[in-house]
């Protein structure tokens, strides 16, 4: 960590006795947050408990409805985004804030770019972003539009916009959400690297061993509520998920012992190509079992999201063939897909998992809305949906209660995946394909997913996770098959599996 590069002079930042209100509803409740010079300080709680919200109001996204915000000792009146940057601070969002019809190059230096004469200098600006993100590891496609690439990459841009802009202070929310094992160790070197220069960090993140290896000082919220501030040196993780969560996590997922019933998932020498024309699914076999959850543990960019897409018909394969209860289901429509057993919790789940101007209640029926009972004679019954919106508020334990009418785009992301699991889980389809379903989780969301995941294998349903978070394929899976360069090049048994193993032949090598 970074303590011995720690000024512990005129704080960088202070936040006073800050109070947000939304109406009635309290989203701060007087949370104080110090950050000095030099330190990479995390912020931590659970989904909803009002971490992004106290970070809109640093960067002028929100006024808070009290308290003080002091930059270098200075009072400073945020009042949008752009008095936050002229004080040196820069914010990569969870929800990227990106342009999608724009490329990477576009989108790293909008409202920065640089000019020869008259005129923009885009290729100053493209020589500019390659350098950048060879300098801190970040590889990324300078000509790729954002419509067109993975999230774990549109992750990539962000932080790369970021740093573009130079700021002293960056809040980074969530940033190693979709990132490998490997990408999430460089982003930590880097954040070492940029507080070694005097620049203090604010990380906003649910993943304990991050924060462990990570920050200096840790401040927990619960509820809206300041609980305090922690050398992060002096706790371990399950002192810090019991700060969080108000009471002790179980990080150990139990799976009893079963016989797996018939294939569910037959996917046969599937091929594919990814957004540039290029093939990247080369000949790909894999099956999954009624009662068993396959895992697929590879580093991003290897297939696994256009393995996902045609499963889900969201994408053509260009040869091979996947059943699903001995149905084709390749090539086919997402609805043919659905009504044939297929359920999905999707990677993105803005762009393919919610539709966020909907209500709670309208995107828990997405699928069935023309079905009994939400349905009479082409009538929707809003009694009916609104229960069935209640009932699973209750019991996924969705934040805010009582929410049901609101906007799905007004609630954290972390609350936002919460309804995803929530509508899938119920669906009750035979195959549930499941992409970073944790993803953005505190340990008590992540504790929820992980039990509802094995009640569907033993319920005798076929789960296919796709997941970037190694302790999950490990703790979850029943076989664990590894994805290089478009094929399965092993099938390990659960149990039996090595994260270094696993490391090597994800990276390609071949182990003993």
């Amino acid at each position: 960590m970074s303590k011995e590069y720690v000024d512990m002079s005129t704080p960088t930042i202070e936040m006073r006795n800050i109070v947000k209100k939304f109406g009635d509803f309290v989203a701060n409740d007087g949370i104080n947050l110090t950050v000095h010079k030099g330190e990479i300080h995390a912020i931590l709680g659970e989904n909803g408990a009002g971490k992004s919200t106290l970070m809109n109001q640093l960067y002028g996204l929100l006024k808070p409805t009290s308290g003080d915000i002091l930059v270098n000792g200075k009072k400073i009146e945020m009042n949008n985004p752009r008095d936050a940057i002229d004080a040196g601070i820069g914010m990569v969002h969870q929800h990227f804030m990106l342009v999608q019809p724009f490329t990477v190059t576009e989108n790293i230096v909008l409202g920065s770019e640089p000019v020869k004469g008259v005129k923009l200098d885009m290729a100053s600006a493209r020589k500019n972003v390659v350098e950048l993100s060879e300098r801190y590891g970040l590889a990324i496609d300078p000509d790729a539009k954002i419509e067109d690439i993975s999230v774990g990459m549109q992750q990539r841009v962000e932080i790369l916009k970021a740093l573009y802009r130079g700021a002293d202070i960056l809040i980074l929310d969530e940033p190693t959400s979709s990132l490998t094992p490997q990408e999430i160790f460089e982003l930590i070197q880097i954040m070492h690297n940029l507080t070694h220069d005097g620049k203090s960090i604010i990380l906003i993140t649910h993943k304990l061993k991050e924060i462990k290896e990570a920050a200096d000082f840790c401040t927990i919220i619960r509820m809206g509520k300041y609980i305090g501030t922690v050398d992060v040196d002096t706790v371990d993780e399950n002192d810090l998920a019991s700060m969080m969560v108000g009471r002790k996590v179980t990080f150990k997922v139990d799976k009893p012992v079963h016989d797996f019933g018939p294939v569910v998932l037959d996917v046969k020498d599937l091929h594919g190509v990814d957004y540039r024309g290029v093939e990247i699914l080369k000949g790909l076999n894999l099956q999954v079992h009624a009662g068993e959850i396959v895992g697929i543990a590879g580093i991003d960019g290897n297939g696994q999201t256009e393995l996902v897409e045609i499963l889900t018909g969201l994408r053509k394969g260009t040869g091979g063939d996947a059943t699903v209860n001995q149905v084709s289901v390749y090539n086919k429509s997402p609805s043919f897909g659905f009504q044939h057993g297929v359920s999905s919790i999707p990677a993105d789940r803005q762009k393919h998992g919610l539709v966020l101007d909907f209500s709670i209640e309208d995107n828990m029926i997405l699928q069935n809305y023309g079905k009994n009972p939400f349905a009479k004679k082409g009538i929707l019954q809003r009694d009916a949906i609104f229960d069935h919106a209640s009932k699973s508020i209750e019991d996924y334990d969705i934040r805010p209660r009582l929410s049901e009418k609101r906007p799905a785009g007004t609630l954290s992301g972390g609350n936002q995946q919460k309804v995803i699991i929530a509508r899938e889980v119920q669906n009750d389809k035979d195959l549930l394909i499941a992409v970073n379903p944790t993803r953005g989780l505190d340990v008590g969301a992540i504790e929820y997913v992980h039990r509802y995941i094995v009640e569907q294998r033993n319920k005798m349903k076929a789960v296919l996770l796709v997941s970037f978070e190694l302790d999950e394929i490990m703790s979850l899976s029943d076989t664990i098959d590894v994805i290089f360069d478009g094929k399965i090049v092993s099938s390990i048994p659960g149990g039996q599996a090595d994260e270094n193993e696993l490391g090597l032949l994800m990276a390609g090598g071949k182990t003993k």
